[in-house]
């Protein structure tokens, strides 16, 4: 194999571009340790701050997470209230502390539903590292790829009521153009924490090749080591996008 044990001397050539990860079993984690759901959440976020430095460490371009659904406003009022509170936290710091100082920290989803507070972090973190040219960091929030789709169907279909493009210009290019994901490649791996193996409505688009790797670990307690056994699977596949 590419990759030697402990090490991190892996192929930089041979590894994904970019890897898209579903952060779960933050609840879980704070319920097995008796400790509030909030808490979960709190250490599930160093989790990220930690595999994202070590991932643009390694040579990976890109890292998308999925941080907060579009189904995650479900939650109880008190845990929501929490998360928000969290999320505007992190982004007041994460030019340097996401993924190092080097980082780009992007935003993907519909932020409309956000506080104007949190709404100007976001545009905030994203131009003051807009010309980085680390490691790029999407986060993913009020994110549903159904929800994705259903912009990007409505955009292409003002474009042809508008008279900019016809009905037969509307190939799979430009509905990946339209998508939030517009600015990155597809991710050509996707893992995911806590022993669930679904997507639960992320990337579905971009994914129809990615490989997948799923793992038993609750994400706070998602380390270095299992991000490198990730790498180390998917290392060891063959991957042919339909062909032989």
């Amino acid at each position: 194999m590419i990759f030697k044990k402990h090490t991190n001397a892996f192929d930089k050539e041979a590894l994904p571009k970019h890897v898209a990860i579903i952060m779960d079993g933050n609840g879980r984690w704070a319920k097995k340790h008796s400790v509030p759901r909030v808490v979960g959440h709190r250490t599930g976020a160093e989790t990220l701050k930690k595999i994202s430095k070590h991932a643009g460490k390694i040579g990976i371009k890109y890292i998308t997470v999925y941080a907060f659904s579009t189904e995650n406003w479900k939650r109880s009022e008190e845990e929501v209230s929490g998360l928000m509170g969290l999320l505007l936290h992190y982004l007041k710091t994460a030019e340097t502390e996401l993924a190092g100082d080097n980082a780009r920290i992007c935003v993907i989803g519909d932020r409309s539903r956000f506080s104007p507070e949190i709404q100007a972090e976001m545009t905030r973190v994203e131009n003051v590292t807009a010309e980085n040219d680390g490691v790029i960091v999407t986060l993913a929030l009020n994110y549903g790829s159904r929800d994705e789709m259903t912009h990007a169907v409505k955009s292409l279909a003002q474009k042809v009521l508008d008279g900019t493009i016809s009905p037969e210009a509307i190939d799979e290019k430009a509905i990946s153009e339209s998508l939030y994901t517009h600015f990155l490649p597809d991710p050509d791996l996707i893992i995911r924490t806590s022993g669930e193996m679904r997507l639960s409505n992320f990337l579905m688009w971009q994914s129809a090749y990615s490989e997948f790797y799923f793992t038993n670990k609750l994400w706070p307690d998602f380390s270095e080591k299992d991000f490198d056994a990730a790498m180390d699977a998917y290392l060891s596949r063959n991957r042919r996008f339909g062909g032989r």
